[in-house]
């Protein structure tokens, strides 16, 4: 094979590759959350409602909340929203205290990619 053709060829491959559908490549990655992210709440909320830029699968996915000492809040389990498969709940069983949490998420979306993160937000009376 020619020089020449060696080029064209690679060429072609690199627009070829270049046309491969993005969405092969897609991750869910966080688009909101409730308490938003960094934000201050002056009441405790009663759930954390996470957001994602395509479905999730629950089986694989949670959310974990701490104190700011790092004492584990006691949740409900995982969910999806029936209404959002891209987003996913956890109830609190008790009122937060003034403070400040962390939430840590993993979630597998529905193409099983897997993403984690981690946003604060703080309770202010």
């Amino acid at each position: 094979m020619t020089p020449a053709k060696r080029g064209l060829l690679f060429v072609i491959a690199l627009i070829a590759s270049g046309l491969a559908p993005c969405a092969a490549f897609a991750h869910a990655h966080l688009v909101k959350a409730s308490p938003a992210v960094g934000s201050q709440v002056s009441a405790s909320p009663k759930e954390i409602r996470i957001s994602f830029s395509e479905a999730i699968e629950p089986r694989f996915s949670g959310i974990e909340v701490k104190t700011s000492s790092g004492s584990a809040v006691e949740t409900g389990a995982a969910g999806v929203d029936p209404g959002d498969k891209a987003t996913l709940v956890v109830p609190l069983k008790a009122a937060l205290a003034a403070g400040s949490y962390k939430v840590t998420w993993h979630v597998v979306s529905v193409d099983t990619h897997k993403t984690q993160g981690s946003f604060s937000f703080e309770v202010k009376p």
